[in-house]
């Protein structure tokens, strides 16, 4: 998948390709996260928001029963895909930043070269429609075939034709034909924003101040006048941090859910604990808990745990309940909080899950996570002594990269030819790093910033030309 993204913050103009490990890097202020938000919010959208497909629901209204060409559907995947992000840029873009309206008007966010379904054929599904005591409609796709069926669901001595409007069919049907074409080919994604920490902690209060605006409103003997209260009460956070605030809420619901890593990798789960040195818990009254394998136990509250702790819990969430082969996990900053090895650890898992069939997107301030995916690239080049250097180093073949996977990029000014110009302009945008199987990924910023600094410590150490 393809995206380009024009007037988004300050990147003028930029292209990236999402592959299954994409790491962004660059300098602050220069839109990675801009790009990541954009990117998740075109995401969020086409999976819970976005219903429109081209069908013809007149057979459906007139004999109750209709059959869908799937492969028709998959060969108009990228047109469909664009027409999303059109509707997306031109009215939802800026929900997405929680932006003062108008402020990106003149952003676009186009989406293309989406691979092919390559399980279009083999996956199977049946699914209902209706009310919680009785079901309007039924789509069924069968493993085998490429056509999904969709029928009425009534009576026999019904005269009605639709028992639900025709618009909200379509939407329906639209919905659960959108998952079978775009299966894993537009991914579902899971945020864990650069404000993680603060959504962990503070989610409580920010329910109180919502639970006692609506008190106040609810007062009769209170002489506050509600449109002057709305009229300064605005919701002002952005989409992805909204996200991981709900995602907290949710938690005591969300523990009764096993991930696939839960039913199928517990190793990998055990990894994860061992690497925050610990587990996570929700009581009863629905608090998160942290229980340090060190001190058996013991249950601290979040404000007692380490900002570690913290700024891994929700990965921890998603991991062990929610998480779905082809989804694409997003994380600003992963280095957040975190000691250099425990980076190190942390960046060979994110490996690690790669390989388990999740995407995983970064973006990055951390010399150690891509010195750690350089190492894992270096070592998947078949030499003896790299067996040998595993071995002894504890890295298993489980976490190691082929280049085909990876997709790194990183935020400069240079100049490029614009697509609403003839002639070339200076502006911000992405460029690709060069990555290879012997040196891995490279990227500009950290090396000068590292050579910046050896020169002058060597200068201090040794002294210069003197």
């Amino acid at each position: 998948m393809k995206i380009k993204v024009k007037n988004l913050g300050p990147i003028r103009q930029a292209e990236f390709e999402v592959g299954e490990l994409t790491t962004i890097c660059g300098m602050n202020n220069t839109g990675k996260t801009y790009i990541t938000h954009a990117m998740y919010g075109f995401l969020d959208y086409f999976h819970n928001g976005y219903s429109y497909l081209p069908l013809d629901l007149s057979r459906l209204e007139k004999d109750g029963q209709l059959t869908v060409d799937l492969e028709e559907l998959h060969a108009k995947r990228n047109s469909i895909a664009a027409r999303a992000s059109k509707e997306f840029s031109r009215r939802h873009i800026g929900q997405v930043f929680g932006a003062a309206e108008g402020a990106f008007d003149d952003t676009e966010i186009i989406i293309s070269g989406l691979a092919e379904n390559r399980r279009l054929k083999t996956l199977e599904r049946k699914t209902k429609f209706g009310s919680a005591d009785k079901a309007y409609l039924q789509l069924e796709k069968k493993s085998g075939s490429t056509k999904a069926s969709i029928s009425l669901l009534q009576e026999s001595d019904s005269e009605e034709s639709l028992p639900i409007p025709l618009h909200l069919a379509g939407e329906l049907i639209g919905e659960a034909l959108k998952d079978i074409v775009f299966d894993r080919i537009i991914p579902k994604p899971f945020i864990s924003s650069a404000e993680r920490t603060g959504a962990a902690i503070f989610q409580k209060e920010l329910d109180f101040t919502r639970n006692r605006l609506i008190e106040v409103l609810g007062d009769k003997s209170n002489k506050l006048r509600p449109y002057d209260l709305f009229s300064h009460f605005k919701g002002t956070y952005p989409v992805a941090v909204r996200k991981n605030v709900d995602f907290i809420r949710e938690l005591s619901s969300i523990v009764d859910r096993k991930s696939f890593l839960l039913d199928q990798h517990t190793d990998f789960l055990a990894e994860f604990s061992d690497l925050i040195g610990g587990e996570y818990a929700v009581n009863r009254d629905g608090d998160v808990q942290f229980l340090p394998a060190s001190r058996k136990r013991v249950k601290l509250s979040l404000v007692e745990s380490s900002s570690s702790v913290r700024s891994l819990l929700d990965i921890g969430f998603y991991l062990r309940h929610i998480a779905a082969p082809g989804d694409l996990l997003v994380v600003d900053e992963p280095e957040l909080n975190l000691h250099p090895s425990i980076q190190r650890r942390f960046a060979r898992l994110l490996a690690r899950l790669v390989n388990l069939d999740i995407q995983v997107f970064l973006t990055t301030h951390s010399d150690y996570i891509i010195r750690e995916f350089n190492t894992l690239l270096m070592l998947n080049e078949s030499q003896s002594r790299h067996n040998a250097i595993m071995e002894r180093e504890g890295y298993s073949t489980t976490e190691l990269l082929k280049v085909e996977q990876v997709r790194s990029y990183f935020t400069e000014e240079r100049t490029i030819k614009l697509d609403d110009r003839t002639n070339r302009k200076k502006c911000l945008t992405l460029t690709s790093a060069q990555i290879d199987q012997k040196q891995g990924i490279e990227i500009k910023s950290f090396d000068t910033t590292i050579d910046f600094m050896n020169r002058i410590q060597d200068e201090v150490m040794w002294g210069g030309n003197e």
